[in-house]
């Protein structure tokens, strides 16, 4: 039997409930093995992020090297990419080893507010990254960064940045709503041939730590166990659609709590 793998290219969130941490328990829930390659460790917890400590390219790109020469890897998720020099190596690692499963979530702020991308690696990150990318998962705060515009108000402004940020040239675009208001979050997809309206009931919690990542990885999942990618967006937005509702039965920190990854078990 085959062995789906994936591997999440992220920050290490100390309080588990974010980045590569949350990126494998997702892969672990949704049937998939993971791998990972850390391009920084953060010392955070429910509350906020206390300091960053960056991984040097070098190593990240001998991290990479060694996950890529030896598993068979069916697809990537991208996470915190804090510096330009990293953004770099990453990308030609990704060129090295011809992946093209490649789900790219923009990280930039954290949900406690905390900036986690330097100014200037947002431009290589539009240049370098996102052309490289299968599919990118920007929230409405990171959207509106990477166009350099104010926040989408409605759905019409919403599928106006979807199509401004596929010109950057990735292949697909999906903008979360978990930012907005209203009875329903709703999240707009668009590709070459696609324009698709996701929804689901809009949950009243403080505990979405984790959520955008989660998002990404349910995808990058998707896509491991060879979904088309439409699919493996749909399969994403319920499961992380439940992990919301689910979390309020976690009982982790004191500030903003992580989604429930393991709802389904426990």
């Amino acid at each position: 039997m085959k062995t789906f793998i994936a591997v999440t290219i992220a920050g290490s969130d100390s309080g588990g409930g974010a980045g590569v941490q949350a990126d494998l328990k997702t892969f672990s829930a949704l049937g998939v093995y993971g791998a990972s390659v850390i391009t920084a460790l953060t010392a955070q917890n429910t509350i906020g992020v206390r300091a960053i400590h960056d991984v040097p390219p070098a190593f990240i790109a001998e991290e990479i090297d060694s996950v890529f020469s030896d598993l068979v890897v069916d697809a990537v998720k991208i996470g915190m990419l804090s510096q330009g020099a990293a953004i770099e190596t990453v990308a030609a690692g990704l060129d090295r080893h011809g992946q093209r499963n490649v789900v790219l979530d923009p990280v930039m702020v954290a949900a406690s507010g905390d900036l986690l991308m330097t100014p200037d690696a947002v431009e290589v990150l539009r240049r370098v990254l996102i052309p490289r990318a299968l599919v990118i998962t920007p929230n409405l705060p990171e959207a509106a960064a990477l166009l350099g515009s104010a926040m989408a108000r409605d759905e019409r402004e919403m599928c106006a940045q979807a199509e401004k940020l596929f010109a950057f040239g990735c292949a697909a675009v999906l903008i979360k709503g978990g930012h907005g208001t209203g009875p329903e979050s709703v999240d707009i997809f668009l590709d070459a041939t696609t324009q698709m309206r996701l929804a689901s009931e809009r949950v009243v919690t403080a505990h979405t730590h984790g959520t955008g990542c989660t998002l990404s990885s349910a995808i990058a999942a998707g896509l491991a166990r060879g979904l088309p990618l439409t699919d493996a967006v749909g399969q994403a937005k319920a499961y992380v659609s439940a992990a919301i509702a689910a979390a309020d039965r976690l009982a982790v920190g004191t500030g903003h709590g992580p989604v429930h990854h393991f709802h389904a078990w426990w």
